[in-house]
């Protein structure tokens, strides 16, 4: 008999949400979380003076940098489309391949940061992004 016993905090409708919807939403939360912690960042001192300056955090900016880092916030938004529009194994490869990239990046983003909120939002992004990755992993039908 397998059992289906679920912490106290964790609603029993969750079981019954389909993967397709639970890793829709993750990528959701995880975009909201990018922009929230960009925006905050904002009010750290010297950060505006920063950003007129050239500089987007430890990279100048350019026309490159703007590139990668759009490329880098499209993917999540992609990631809630695809999640619907592909068949389940393409859509389950993307699902791997991109939470195991966005781990790695969100670990970057923490490295060598001393500002707390900063670390919360990485410590949630990554626990997201790992989220990502063992649904995509455990989906099989």
């Amino acid at each position: 008999m397998t059992s289906t016993h679920q912490p106290a905090l964790i609603s029993p409708m969750l079981s019954e949400l389909p993967v397709r919807i639970k890793l829709a939403s993750l990528w959701i939360s995880l975009m909201l979380l990018y922009l929230y912690a960009d925006v905050f960042s904002f009010y750290r001192p010297g950060i505006i003076d920063s950003i007129v300056e050239g500089n987007m955090g430890p990279f100048t900016v350019s026309q490159s940098a703007l590139f990668i880092a759009s490329v880098l916030m499209l993917i999540p938004a992609l990631m809630c489309t695809a999640t619907f529009l592909f068949q389940r194994p393409l859509t389950r490869g993307l699902h791997l391949g991109f939470g195991a990239l966005y781990t790695v990046v969100n670990i970057g983003n923490v490295v060598g940061e001393t500002w707390w909120y900063y670390l919360l939002y990485g410590a949630v992004e990554g626990l997201l992004t790992v989220t990502i990755f063992v649904l995509a992993w455990r989906w099989r039908s």
